[in-house]
Formats: structure tokens, C-alpha cells, sequence
């Protein structure tokens, strides 16, 4: 017997990761989309502000009332931004549904981490230790069995995909790990700002919140703490892109033996990721570009090593619009109504 399409709503269906996942759930062969929430921007039609789905999708955008989702959901993903989440998911949670939350206001387990990088009080830190951190290739039987997923931040996903079977095989140290990861400019959202302005973006790249003030420094320590058993003190530099779409990151880490090879680390690598419907290893010597994956939920890795200066060079790239915020969460909502991981998710990038 064919099992029924599980309701989904989205709370938040107009910016840039809300419209990612609207576009994603609408090809979806296990769910229906059955309504649609946002604080602003309210229309009879979606179509008014996603013209891109005239002749698609015909349903309304309406003000988010936690007893209607209840009705008519079993399933809601919450894409507002951080601080206006927590008490739309325990809303949620409280009428008994399954709740994935793009925001960061259940990523980080220690409330008080979340104070000092957030800046305000955690609303709900009761419900910190429920949450799942959403990121499948490392938590997937967690997923499975959770109703809070914190699906992962982009920066995070990008930086911390190369560096886990490293790390899980002893092959480099925790110490001393930079990264430098570059970024589209829709990771910015799609509220206008100066910085952000394409006349300001499009010929030009620069770093912003260097030196350990970015918010997804504490996340993507966590990340590496649970493969060490212990978070490691990294440096994290981003910088803005003259792109729309794409992470391109770069990790260096001390290798923790002579005589790792690349051959190795990508072997190693393709063991650690064995069965995961997203994650790419490229062969040694293939270095990932944004554009291979561009408009698809794929992660591609790749490696190198600088013997001389006996560091690893672990590269990955992503679409942050896509496996670094909405096809991550469906990809963990798959894995939540005991669906395949990849379904729906297995188109390749738009390429050129």
C-alpha cells in the first residue's frame, strides 16, 4: 500500500530559504505543501512575491497561527530569522508536530554560548538538549528519531564536511585549524543592505566579521567536538563573494603523522561518507568549484597536502542557498518520516 504524502507547512515562505525550500518541497514525491506562513509580505497568491512560481503553486501567504499550522500540517519548517524562531517552534512542538528550524536559535546545546554570540537571553533552553543538530552525515540515526532538527548553518556545512573523516581517522590535529571560506552574497538574505548591494558586490570581494567574532565560529567548534570528543579553538575568516549562490571553503590543519597521502585522506573520506546521497570525493588531484554543485543539495570535497609545510589542504564546496540551508532540511525531514535520505535531493548542479 502506498503510504500517504505527509503535509508540510513553511513558517517564513519568502525570503531567499524560504522560497529555496517552497521550490525543493514542490517536486517532493512524499509530501504536499499545504500552507504557507511569513510576518510580512501576506498575499492571497505566493506567486505575488515569488513570481517564479506563477502556474506552480497557488496558495496564500498567511499570518502564522500555531493552532492552523496544527491543522493542517504534521510537518513545518521554520525559515525566520534568528531570535524570531524559538517561540514559533515551541508552538509547534507543543501541537505535536515535527519542526525543522533554519535559524540558529537551537544549533548550540550551551545557552549561555548562545548568549554571548547572540547576544540575548536563550527564550527556551529547556528544549536546547531536544534538538537534533541537522547535519545527516554526522547525526543521522539522532535525526531519524527526533521532532526538533537545528538544520546546520551554511559556513558550518561547508567547513566542517572535509574536515570530519580527518579528524574522525587521527589523520590531522584539532590545533591550529584555520579555515577561509567564500560566499555568495544570498547568504546575506534577501533584505537589502549597503553591503550587499550589487553595485557594492559585483566587482569586488572582501572579509567580514574576521578574527573570531562570526557567529558560526561556536558552531562549527561544536561540530568538530563531536568527532574529538572535545571542541577545538579554530580561526575562521569569511569572505563575500561577486556571486549569488556557492560556498567555496578552505581548511588547513596540521597533519598528525608523517606520510599521509592524499590518496589516503580521499580513500579514508569515501568510506566516512559511504551511502550519503550528497556528499561528493573528488579524485586526487580534482579541486571543487562552486559551480559544479550550484542549484543542487550535493557537497563536493577534495584534498591536498603541502608536504613541505606538513599541513593538509581540505577543500569543500557547497550551494549555501541549498545542502547549506534548504536541502539540508529536507533532506533531514526525509530522514524523519522514514523516507529515502536523498529523495527529491538527487538532482546534479546547474551547470554552466
Amino acid at each position: 500500500m502506498e503510504r500517504p504524502r505527509a503535509r508540510v507547512a513553511i513558517v517564513g515562505a519568502t525570503g531567499y530559504t524560504g522560497a529555496e525550500l517552497l521550490r525543493l518541497l514542490l517536486q517532493h514525491p512524499s509530501v504536499t505543501v499545504t500552507a504557507l506562513y511569513a510576518r510580512e509580505k501576506l498575499t492571497p497568491r505566493v506567486s505575488t512575491v515569488l513570481p517564479a512560481l506563477t502556474g506552480l503553486c497557488d496558495l496564500p501567504i498567511e499570518p502564522f497561527d500555531a493552532d492552523d499550522v496544527a491543522r493542517r500540517a504534521d510537518v513545518a519548517f521554520c525559515a525566520l530569522p534568528h531570535g524570531a524562531s524559538i517561540a514559533c517552534v515551541e508552538a509547534l512542538l507543543a501541537r505535536g508536530l515535527r519542526v525543522l528550524d533554519l535559524s540558529a536559535d537551537f544549533r548550540l546545546r550551551d545557552a549561555s554560548v548562545y548568549k554571548t554570540w547572540y547576544g540575548a537571553e536563550h527564550a527556551a533552553p529547556a528544549r536546547l538538549p531536544e534538538a537534533v543538530y541537522g547535519l545527516p552525515e554526522l547525526h543521522r540515526e539522532k535525526i531519524r528519531a527526533t521532532r526538533l532538527v537545528a538544520v546546520p548553518g551554511c559556513y558550518p556545512t561547508a567547513s566542517t564536511l572535509p574536515l570530519l573523516p580527518l579528524l574522525a581517522a587521527g589523520m590531522v590535529r584539532p590545533e591550529r585549524i584555520v579555515i577561509h571560506a567564500l560566499s555568495g552574497v544570498s547568504g546575506a538574505g534577501r533584505t537589502p543592505a549597503p553591503s550587499t548591494h550589487f553595485p557594492e558586490t559585483g566587482e569586488g570581494a572582501r572579509n567580514y566579521k574576521v578574527a573570531g567574532t562570526h557567529r558560526h565560529t561556536p558552531e562549527i567548534e561544536q561540530v568538530l567536538g563531536d568527532v574529538i570528543g572535545a571542541a577545538p579553538t579554530v580561526t575562521f575568516t569569511p569572505t563575500l563573494a561577486p556571486m549569488t549562490r556557492g560556498i567555496l571553503s578552505t581548511q588547513y590543519a596540521d597533519l598528525a603523522r608523517e606520510g599521509v597521502t592524499v590518496e589516503a585522506m580521499v580513500a579514508e573520506a569515501r568510506r566516512y561518507f559511504a551511502g550519503s546521497p550528497s556528499v561528493a570525493v573528488l579524485d586526487p588531484g580534482v579541486l571543487p568549484d562552486t559551480l559544479w554543485v550550484r542549484g543542487s543539495n550535493r557537497a563536493m570535497v577534495g584534498y591536498a597536502v603541502d608536504a613541505r609545510a606538513g599541513r593538509v589542504v581540505a577543500m569543500g564546496v557547497i550551494d549555501n542557498l541549498v545542502k547549506g540551508a534548504s536541502g539540508q532540511a529536507v533532506q533531514c525531514m526525509n530522514l524523519m518520516l522514514g523516507e529515502d535520505e536523498g529523495e527529491g535531493l538527487r538532482g546534479a548542479g546547474m551547470f554552466p
